[in-house]
C-alpha cells in the first residue's frame, strides 16, 4: 500500500461561493469523502463498518489552516498521512495542494465507535494492524495543522 495515501478532487461550482472560491463548508464535506475513499483503500467499506459491522469513525477533533484560496474547475490533490493510532483513536495528517502549491492543511482525530451504544471501542485487529502499517512522519517545515 502506498503511504501517505494520495488522491484527487475536482472543485466543482457548488463548492465555491459566487465569485468561484472555495467555499470552507465545501471543504469539509470533501475531506469527509476523501476519509471515505482513505477507508475503501485501507479494505473496509464505510457501507460494511456502519452498515453490517455496526462501527464508525467520527470525528473527535478537526483543526484546519487555509493559506491560498482554492477556485472552481481546479483539481486538487488531497494526500492523507497516519501520524498516530490510539487505542481507540486515530489522528490524520490532510496536506491538499493544486499543482504543488499547497492550499490547506488539517489535523484530524477519528475515533472507533460502536454505532448503536455510541461509545469509543478499541480498533478492530485486523484494522489497527492496517492503521499501524499507514503511520508515517510529517515532511520537514510542513507548517500548519500539525
Amino acid at each position: 500500500m502506498e503511504v501517505p495515501f494520495r488522491t484527487k478532487r475536482m472543485l466543482n461550482f457548488g463548492d465555491c461561493d459566487i465569485s468561484g472560491t472555495a467555499y470552507y463548508p465545501a471543504y469539509l464535506n470533501i475531506l469527509n469523502n476523501v476519509n471515505e475513499e482513505f477507508w475503501e483503500h485501507l479494505g473496509w467499506t464505510w457501507y460494511q463498518i456502519m452498515i453490517k459491522e455496526r462501527w464508525g469513525t467520527p470525528t473527535v477533533h478537526l483543526s484546519c489552516d487555509f493559506s491560498v484560496p482554492s477556485y472552481f474547475g481546479q483539481e486538487l490533490d488531497f494526500e492523507v498521512r497516519v501520524l498516530k493510532v490510539g487505542r481507540s483513536s486515530l489522528t490524520l495528517h490532510h496536506t491538499v495542494s493544486y499543482n504543488g502549491e499547497t492550499r490547506w492543511k488539517s489535523k484530524q482525530v477519528l475515533a472507533a465507535s460502536d454505532i448503536d451504544k455510541h461509545n469509543s471501542i478499541p480498533w478492530p485487529d485486523e484494522v489497527r494492524a492496517a492503521l499501524e502499517a499507514c503511520i508515517t512522519d510529517l515532511p520537514e517545515r510542513s507548517g500548519a495543522g500539525n
